[in-house]
């Protein structure tokens, strides 16, 4: 049977005392502050399409909450509303269990500004279903394979290093490896927060990346932390560039590339600040490499020139446009 052609439209805000209508959204999912950050995160996997705007929420300097199997999606901003307002995980949980008349069929955990956390299963979730609470984190699964699911997220969680971000992508994998969830796999999700607000939330994610409809969506998920990882580096590189720090631009640049080494505009960024910063022959050299993969950036040189980005010397220029591979259309010229 297929548990999605049993559920109604999403509803995202009810009437007090209405019948809400429900997705089943059966997954395996975690939510978590990290300890030595302050950040918050949630990361989760299910056989339901674009399961993203549903189970996971977090809020920079109020935490996070998952809410999933027969998902009431309220209790994500709720919850988050409560704990903004004083509350603890415990108390937001509470308050929002004891105001829904069908709560038996939700399956709910919060983690709040401190690292409390609360988790609830209802009676009426489909097994195996269950969750495990450690020191500032909570899994949880519902219509799994089997009970050890959630078991091996916590064990996996509590032995991984690395940022909030890796951590939580380890015990999707183990939850992944135990078995997982009975139908198979679809999609993913990460979101990840920092411990203070801004006041901007664009400012306050760190990752907020969806896999909606994959054949393997945790592995595609971990590759596109990775391409996020490179690709906050080479922001700082944007911001150094901005601010006129030529030098620590080059590096943030260098190092992109080097985590994300398919990306060739990870390249181009890399070798247009070593050119412009003394280091003519390694800039030379890797403008060769990214014109050999994709000639465009080529053309991008001239534009750069006309706004400052780059030396407004037709024989620099003119040095640069030559490293790309030479066409049929060149030679007949």
């Amino acid at each position: 049977m297929n548990w999605l052609h049993l559920a109604p439209m999403l509803v995202l805000v009810s009437a007090p005392g209405a019948t809400v209508p429900s997705p089943l959204a059966h997954t395996f999912s975690i939510v978590a502050r990290d300890s030595a950050t302050g950040d918050f995160g949630v990361a989760v996997q299910s056989h339901y399409f674009s399961v993203g705007p549903v189970v996971p929420w977090a809020e920079a300097g109020v935490g996070a909450v998952a809410t999933q199997s027969l998902v009431l999606v309220d209790y994500g901003p709720n919850g988050l509303a409560l704990m903004r307002g004083g509350m603890s995980a415990r108390q937001a949980l509470d308050s929002l269990l004891k105001a829904d008349a069908h709560n038996e069929g939700r399956q709910v955990a919060m983690v709040d500004a401190k690292g409390t956390v609360a988790a609830y299963t209802g009676k009426a979730c489909i097994p195996d279903a269950g969750h495990h609470t450690g020191a500032g984190y909570s899994v949880q699964a519902n219509l799994m394979a089997n009970d050890r699911i959630w078991p091996a997220m916590a064990e996996a969680y509590e032995h991984a290093q690395g940022d909030l971000a890796e951590r939580m992508l380890q015990a999707l994998e183990a939850a992944q490896k135990a078995g997982g969830d009975i139908r198979g796999k679809q999609s993913a999700a990460i979101l990840v927060v920092r411990a203070q607000s801004t006041g901007m939330p664009w400012k306050d994610w760190v990752y907020n990346l969806r896999v909606e409809d994959n054949e393997e969506p945790i592995k595609e998920l971990r590759r596109l932390v990775r391409l996020q990882r490179a690709y906050l580096v080479n922001t700082r590189g944007d911001d150094f560039l901005a601010a006129k720090d030529s030098i620590k631009a080059m590096e943030a640049y260098e190092q992109s590339m080097k985590m994300a080494p398919e990306v060739v505009e990870l390249q181009f960024w890399a070798a247009l600040t070593m050119y412009t910063n003394g280091r003519e022959a390694d800039g030379l050299r890797l403008f060769r490499e990214v014109f050999a993969r994709e000639r465009v950036w080529a053309d991008l040189i001239p534009r750069l020139a006309k706004v400052g980005l780059f030396p407004d010397d037709p024989k620099k220029i003119d040095e640069v446009e030559k490293q790309k591979p030479h066409s049929r259309m060149d030679r007949g010229r």
